[in-house]
């Protein structure tokens, strides 16, 4: 199967939303790009960087006549802003999403779906602390994953023109259930953000004195913490209020973990300390052997500024 579509609308121009837009240009899959951001500034630095031919206020103008739709919003948005556009797309369009958490999101879009557009939920697990249409680019999606979460009655030629679009950005994709992908963002994505935010809402809540060495030296794990707590606060906010059940349930899980480790160090108990920290370091290497190792894409972007 070989896509490419007259026109695609992404709404939502910004880090996510600007570098497949940047895909979509390079690829050469749209012959017309529409965006739609609520920010004029964004619009703006959209036209100017010529990742769209076209960007509007209101999603409705930016979707009207287009093939397929990318929606970039975040979370707590993404089924308000499908509701807000469905009456404008044209027959026969493909509407997917980029959001993080998939379950809620199916469940608030099922009212607005009709047989007038099919709905592919989806998740490029990709981005960077960045945010604005002027920090995208193509490469953020090369050697990471998508997944796909249809439901069972999903247009199926629908879910294989995303999965090709996914694939031409450079990404691997999977098909999964909204359920298991959200207890593995919890996991994966989600609490480890939710930690480093309580960590470095943590040094910040310190004496002045202490707080202002911990930033002056600030290197290896807090430096890293740091980076993944300049996130977006919106989109972690939306995130945390729509993956509630699988995030508690892996909050409660790191509590009883921590806990054993807390009676370890209190106990001076070398032996588990080793013990944990070999397993954890066993996964690391892992994750280095899949190449999901973050500061590649860091590197990406680093090259495409210079």
């Amino acid at each position: 199967m070989s896509v490419h579509f007259y026109q695609a609308a992404v709404v939502g121009i910004g880090l996510i939303g600007s570098s497949v837009a940047r895909v979509l240009r390079q690829k050469g899959l749209a012959d017309r790009i529409t965006g739609a951001a609520r920010s004029q500034r964004n619009r703006e630095t959209a036209l100017a960087l010529g990742v769209v031919d076209e960007a509007f206020e209101t999603p409705a103008d930016a979707v009207a006549g287009a093939d397929i739709v990318f929606v970039c919003t975040p979370v707590g948005s993404i089924a308000e802003t499908i509701g807000g556009f469905v009456s404008a797309v044209k027959k026969g369009v493909i509407v997917t999403d980029v959001g993080s958490v998939k379950a809620e999101i199916i469940n608030q879009v099922r009212p607005f779906l009709s047989d007038n557009f099919s709905f592919v939920p989806g998740h490029p697990v990709a981005g960077t602390e960045k945010s604005g249409p002027e920090n995208g680019f193509a490469e953020l999606f090369e050697g990471r994953w998508c997944i796909l979460t249809p439901e069972d009655k999903t247009d199926r030629q629908a879910v294989a023109a995303v999965r090709e679009i996914w694939e031409q950005a450079g990404m691997k994709v999977e098909e999964m259930s909204a359920a298991r992908h959200d207890k593995v963002m919890a996991l994966m994505s989600h609490l480890p953000h939710l930690i480093a935010y309580t960590i470095v809402g943590t040094a910040a809540d310190l004496e002045t004195e202490i707080r202002e060495d911990v930033l002056k030296y600030a290197a290896g794990g807090f430096r890293d913490f740091t980076r993944i707590a300049g996130s977006d606060p919106v989109m972690w906010r939306d995130i945390f209020l729509n993956n509630t059940a699988a995030v508690l349930d892996g909050l409660q899980r790191f509590s009883e973990d921590l806990t054993v480790l807390q009676k370890a160090i209190r106990q001076k108990d070398g032996e588990t300390l080793k013990n944990w920290f070999a397993r954890t370091r066993k996964i690391r290497r892992e994750v280095i052997d899949m190449r999901q190792d973050q500061p590649e894409n860091e590197k990406l972007l680093l090259k495409n500024k210079g």
